[in-house]
């Protein structure tokens, strides 16, 4: 085993533990590693096990998806779409009202689709998912246990909601229209119900692609800084974004080992969260610290050189020699000669991957420019969530997704917790809307994979090596921070790690070599 393995963490637990204070004041503090989980605030603990019992929507909307649809076109999403621009969120030049609403749409009298044909859905996990229209508003296959727990009017939600997505899939926009005009005066996003919370963000997603589809118009511009706030929240209340950077660093830190000049290039690096750890280490490292260049890819240069200044600031005071490269641009749309390769050094490439926006461009394209970098290692961590497919099959991946996701922050928040409110407008409402309103093939014009892992293995370019017990070890100690009762679940298999909540697994962490980089 690796020597220093455990350091990862131990270097830099006060990312792990709530933030308070401003952001990079903590990295220059010392740290320690928390032996108990005292950093859960005590309403939170006190409250956890009534949210459980009634955090059972995810589990409701998988039974519930399992008995989907009749009678659709082979590919809706194949007529003319008008808004080839679509794919990203950051490109649009509309800025539409954040506040929640009726769609703006004109209202008429129309009928709810008609006898629907049993066919079978891939919903983006890999499942074959079969649901009839008859169907739609029978849940006697659920528990009545589960039933109880789960109020009526949230029940009658999101199978209005189900509805309304067989609407739209069969292009009877009128009538998703007026089923719109319900769910988004009965439900709220502020409701102590997750199904209540859910419906909401996902009644507005579909409202904007309703809109879109009738009027050609884009959607909301993205307001860099609330969305890093807000993931800066949701990685001070939950263990998916430490998962993804602890798992990662260690992996990286692995491939640097011995190596006295590495380069680091970060596919969207946003406020730089993850880095300092690493930092931590190698500056520490018995054989000394190496010199650490590192190219940063986002969409705002201001943002970018803000976060250059910051990294630099830190690696200066641990006597480390930085470099930073900002990259205003989408890494599958620049040309290799933008990375400013260096003979002797050791690159790193990482990716976490989320459905904010399109951070990458083309997928084709970042493939090609992964074989020709030749990395010593890629750091990908993945949503287990397909952004590819007609409109319902992203809709029932996303719901069954969203609503695993809405019902772990439920466990752990109070439902007027304005992170939690922070957590789900700008972070999770955004990921819905970008892959309802604005994603799918048809809208893009590029197909997009469905799983990276899929393709990197298929590739003769790259070498799959294995998460280490090192990683195991470390995302198994963040997962300790919080009470087993959460029902988070940490899997090792594969080659992968997967961390979910109960029986979902969210994110999949996997690292992988240049087939080149060892010759």
């Amino acid at each position: 085993m690796m020597k220093g393995g455990f350091e990862v963490v131990h270097a830099t637990l006060d990312m792990i533990q709530p933030h308070h204070e401003p952001l990079w004041d903590n990295f220059a503090s010392s740290v320690a590693f928390p032996t108990s989980v005292n950093s859960v605030p005590r309403q939170t603990v006190e409250n956890r096990c009534v949210n459980l019992e009634r955090n059972e929507l995810s589990e409701w909307v998988e039974q519930v998806t399992k008995q989907l649809i009749d009678d659709l076109p082979p590919e809706p999403e194949t007529r003319p779409d008008h808004s080839s621009s679509l794919q990203d969120a950051d490109t649009s030049t509309m800025v539409c009202d954040d506040s929640f609403g009726a769609p703006l749409l004109p209202a008429g009298d129309f009928s709810r689709p008609r006898k629907i044909r049993r066919s079978v859905l891939d919903c983006g996990a890999g499942e074959e998912l079969q649901w009839s229209n008859n169907e739609l508003g029978n849940v006697n296959n659920v528990s009545e246990n589960k039933l109880n727990r789960l109020d009526e009017q949230g029940l009658s939600l999101i199978t209005l909601l189900l509805e309304c997505a067989v609407a739209i899939s069969v292009d009877n926009l009128g009538e998703a229209h007026r089923m719109l005009l319900e769910l988004t005066q009965m439900a709220s996003p502020y409701a102590a119900s997750c199904a209540e919370r859910v419906v909401a963000y996902f009644a507005k997603a579909m409202s904007s692609r309703v809109i879109n589809s009738w009027l050609g118009i884009c959607s909301p511009l993205i307001n860099y800084k609330t969305v890093h706030c807000a993931f800066q929240a949701f990685n001070n209340v939950s263990p998916f974004i430490k998962f993804a950077h602890f798992t990662s660093n260690q992996a990286i830190l692995e491939a640097f080992h011995r190596r006295d000049r590495v380069h680091i290039i970060d596919l969207d690096i946003m406020q730089g969260l993850q880095w300092p750890a690493l930092f931590h280490i190698l500056a520490t490292r018995i054989e000394g610290a190496p010199h650490v260049r590192m190219t940063g890819m986002g969409s705002s240069m201001e943002l970018l050189v803000e976060t250059g200044k910051q990294l630099s600031n830190f690696a200066k005071r641990l006597g480390m020699s930085f470099e930073f490269h900002p990259i205003a641009k989408k890494f599958g749309e620049i040309d290799i000669s933008m990375i400013q390769l260096r003979r002797g050094e050791t690159l790193a490439v990482h990716w976490l991957q989320h459905s904010l926006y399109d951070a990458t461009g083309p997928d084709w394209k970042t493939l090609r420019l992964f074989e020709q970098l030749g990395p010593r290692v890629i750091t990908l961590v993945e949503q287990d969530l397909s952004h590819g497919g007609v409109f319902l099959d992203r809709f029932v991946g996303s719901l069954h997704y969203y609503s695993t996701m809405f019902d772990s922050l439920g466990a752990y928040l109070l439902a007027d917790d304005p992170n939690r409110h922070r957590i789900e407008h700008c972070l999770l409402y955004r990921e819905i809307n970008n892959i309802l309103a604005i994603g799918g093939p048809a809208r893009s014009g590029e197909d997009k994979f469905k799983h990276w892992r899929s393709e990197l293995s298929r590739s003769n370019c790259f070498v799959q090596l294995p998460m280490s017990s090192n990683s195991m070890a470390q995302a198994q100690l963040i997962l300790n921070m919080f009470p087993p009762a959460h029902g988070y679940s940490l899997v090792q298999g594969d080659g992968t790690l997967r961390l979910g909540w109960k029986d979902t697994s969210l994110f999949t962490a996997s690292a992988w070599t240049s087939s080149h980089a060892f010759r």
